[in-house]
């Protein structure tokens, strides 16, 4: 797992993810409140970005160096290391 120490330039790029997928939630649940509903297929959308940036978050905590576009793709997809607790 990187640290902020260790992985001074990596780190800020986790938090940049975990920020975005804050961001993405709480303008979603502002649209739904607003709104009163959403179409399946906008809210499928930005649902799945809010989850690409957790996706990101999860595949990227070993990586250290530099993410091309074909890295950030790969980090991107839904993680197969992850099982859910619980």
């Amino acid at each position: 797992m990187i640290s902020e120490k260790s992985n001074p330039i990596e780190w800020p790029v986790m938090l940049m993810e975990l920020d975005e997928a804050k961001e993405h939630i709480e303008t979603l649940k502002e649209q739904l409140h607003r709104d009163g509903s959403i179409e399946e297929e906008d809210f499928k959308i930005q649902l799945f970005h809010t989850i690409s940036h957790l996706n990101r978050l999860w595949n990227g905590r070993n990586h250290s160096g530099e993410i091309n576009q074909e890295l950030h793709s790969e980090l991107s997809k839904t993680p197969t290391d992850f099982r859910p607790v619980g």
